[in-house]
């Protein structure tokens, strides 16, 4: 009886694979790993990484662009989740020299964020979790995409930071989602996904809606109240919306993009 219990253990550790160990070197991977059903794995990540509650005990390694490789090491990491566009170089080749297994998790646009939920699910093997999470991202956006489709366009500028000023072109993901709530992104044409602008370009550019993602402005309405030359400003159609659900690419952009749609909404009010 012992020898067929014994045999029976055996069996099922050879059906269920070890689970890797997952280190994350960007807060919004972190959160992925989350939303895949793979949080359990994870051993390390980075400052910043606050999302969900539990990521906030997990061992820290350095933030988005400098890694401690000792302490990396130390957590003998099976998987490491790189940040496309995001992770530096030189971190990356580092990787390669000392033979760490690593995976590159791109998030430029909102079909990215299904996408990289299912690689993190088949790589974690928490594929059914991650499927759910998935394809609920995906219905959400869907919807949103079908009932703003004919939303009556209104110009928007995307405040990221006020010292300086700095927005986002029309490659950044926020004005991806600008643009399915029927927005146009001002600075769309912009070369730089990130790029300053001086506060003359804004008033140049005379948006009728200023979306502000900047978390330590408290009130952007009044920020921007001595310009009321802007129409945006006239119509106090000025809006803060959290940098958490806008600016990481996760499961959470879904509110975000709900957020932005009810904010351009209660805009075109203003303009009737």
């Amino acid at each position: 009886m012992f020898a067929v219990a014994v045999l029976l253990a055996c069996a099922a550790a050879r059906a269920e694979p070890a689970r890797p160990r997952i280190v994350s070197l960007a807060p919004h991977l972190t959160e992925l790993v989350y939303a895949a059903g793979a949080g359990k794995l994870l051993v390390g990540v980075v400052e910043y990484s606050d999302y969900p509650a539990e990521a906030r005990s997990l061992p820290r390694i350095g933030d988005a662009w400098r890694v401690d490789m000792e302490r990396l090491l130390a957590l003998k990491p099976d998987m490491i989740l790189t940040w496309a566009s995001g992770t530096p170089d030189e971190v990356v080749e580092r990787l390669d020299a000392l033979e760490l297994a690593h995976r590159e998790i791109a998030t430029f646009r909102l079909a990215d964020v299904p996408v990289a939920l299912r690689a993190i699910g088949a790589i974690a093997g928490t594929s059914v979790v991650a499927e759910a999470a998935a394809a609920a991202f995906d219905r959400e956006i869907a919807e949103l995409r079908r009932r703003y489709a004919v939303a009556r366009p209104v110009t928007v500028f995307i405040q990221l930071d006020d010292q300086p000023v700095y927005t986002v072109n029309g490659r950044h993901i926020i004005s991806e989602v600008v643009e399915l709530c029927g927005g146009r992104n001002v600075f769309a044409d912009l070369p730089q996904l990130a790029p300053p602008v001086s506060l003359e370009a804004v008033i140049a550019a005379d948006p009728e809606v200023i979306v502000s993602t900047d978390d330590t402005i408290a009130d952007p309405l009044a920020m921007w109240r001595r310009w009321e030359g802007v129409r945006a400003v006239r119509a106090g159609a000025v809006y803060s919306l959290s940098a958490d659900i806008m600016a990481r690419a996760t499961p959470r952009l879904a509110a975000g993009t709900r957020a932005t749609c009810t904010a351009l909404d209660e805009a075109r009010k203003a303009y009737r």
